[in-house]
């Protein structure tokens, strides 16, 4: 069971959590996300002090600290475990503090950032404790590692997670921290943006769950943007290639990298609501269930780059020389499209887009169109399900569609229009496609 930031955010929801994993005797291990607002409270204590201004990130330090002790004091009602949750407070602070006096690193960054992980489960582990939950706080710096090209490894989670609830044989309950793992150098690093996801998918497969159920503030995964289109309905149940194609290209709710270690070991993935637990919410197994759309997602911040070329396209290795330009400066491309004269792709990412363009240069004319946004309608067999593409195209024909993907995959069909008609789009496919 994982609960992200906003789950753990209060005391309140806190003491929700507590009730939900103590609901049967079944053995669970649960992951905590840093209390909401952490991360981002500890990024800017981070680069205030990457940017030398030690007085800027002591103020963060100090107003992020009371914060917490006002936590632990709604939080642990009697003195003796309130006073080891101000004991906890003060150690992690002082620690931000000590390093505020050092000189700055990627590897202390990574530090500043694992705090707040380690802050919440060590809080909640303090308020099971306090309510006589029998529980075992398993550190997860000792687990959860990635290797030099910083992919989870599997099989050494597997081996040291299952030695360490071998070791704890007579419990059913145990807390762990999301996002924070260990890197091939054995320093504290972690799973990037929505890596508590990723943690309980990689738990879920090393300890070959029955169920990894991540819990958030929504009731699943919707068939649309809710904050962008008015009506909109829970997804009940996608195949893993569903839920990967819709995470990856926007849905919010579930982080990308997630699905693929359940997938390996064939466990479910429930989508669950903190505030409404008895919700169905969406299941996410092998199996799709049913054929046709099931969502619509969105991508923002894409650049598209146009190759023209009509002296070199249907030149063998034309393609593999264009890829090798994206390949040299680890930049993955969303959407591909060719023709005979030129070829069109997509990027998420424009950290490296002057190098990219001069290198394409030689190949022929190179155009850049920026601020675009990739709609993905993602579905079973949507390519053979009667009057799909008929409806879509029928929905969006007054929006500027400046490219189309569709054949790679069964699941996807992906549009790329600029980002000032999303809005436009989102609310034509769902009256189009939907009938909302």
């Amino acid at each position: 069971m994982k609960f992200g930031g906003t789950s753990v955010g209060k005391p309140e929801r806190m003491r929700q959590v507590s009730e939900l994993i103590t609901r049967d005797q079944t053995p669970t291990i649960v992951v905590l996300s840093a209390l909401s607002g952490t991360t981002n409270s500890l990024v800017d204590i981070s680069q205030a002090l990457a940017e030398g201004n030690k007085e800027a990130a002591n103020e963060k330090i100090n107003l992020l600290q009371n914060h917490y002790r006002q936590f632990v004091d709604q939080l642990l009602l009697q003195p003796a475990t309130r006073e080891k949750g101000h004991q906890v407070v003060t150690e992690h602070f002082d620690f931000l503090h000590i390093i505020g006096k050092i000189s700055f690193s990627e590897a202390l960054n990574k530090d500043i950032l694992a705090q707040g992980e380690l802050l919440s489960t060590r809080l909640f582990s303090l308020f099971l404790e306090e309510n006589g939950i029998d529980h075992v706080l398993l550190p997860a710096l000792e687990f959860m590692s990635i290797d030099q090209h910083e992919e989870p490894q599997l099989l050494m989670i597997r081996e040291r997670l299952t030695r360490l609830i071998e070791s704890h044989a007579d419990k059913k309950l145990f807390i762990t921290q999301g996002y924070i793992c260990r890197n091939a150098r054995g320093e504290v690093d972690n799973l990037k943006r929505g890596g508590s996801d990723y943690t309980a998918s990689l738990v879920a497969a090393a300890v070959r769950a029955e169920v990894c159920e991540i819990w958030t503030d929504i009731d699943g995964m919707h068939n649309n943007d809710p904050r962008i289109v008015d009506r909109t309905l829970p997804v009940e149940q996608l195949s893993f290639d569903e839920a990967a194609e819709l995470a990856y290209f926007g849905a919010k709710i579930l982080h990308p990298t997630c699905i693929w270690p359940a997938q390996q070991e064939n466990v479910p993935v429930k989508l669950l609501n903190t505030m409404q637990p008895d919700a169905v919410g969406t299941v996410i197994r092998q199996e799709a269930g049913s054929t046709g759309v099931k969502a619509v997602a969105a991508k923002d911040g894409i650049t598209a780059i146009k190759i023209k070329s009509s002296r070199m396209l249907l030149a063998y290795g034309f393609l593999r020389k264009i890829f090798e330009v994206f390949e040299k400066y680890k930049t993955s491309i969303d959407m591909i499209t060719t023709s005979e004269v030129a070829v069109a792709v997509t990027i998420d990412s424009d950290k490296f887009l002057k190098e990219i363009v001069q290198e394409l240069q030689p190949f022929g004319t190179v155009e850049v169109e920026s601020g675009q946004t990739i709609v993905s309608i993602v579905g079973n067999e949507i390519g053979q399900t009667e009057h799909v593409l008929e409806k879509l195209f029928t929905s969006i024909r007054n929006i500027p569609v400046t490219m189309v993907s569709f054949g790679g995959s069964p699941h996807n069909i992906s549009l790329l229009i600029p980002a000032s008609h999303k809005k436009e789009i989102l609310q034509a496919l769902n009256k189009g496609l939907f009938g909302l």
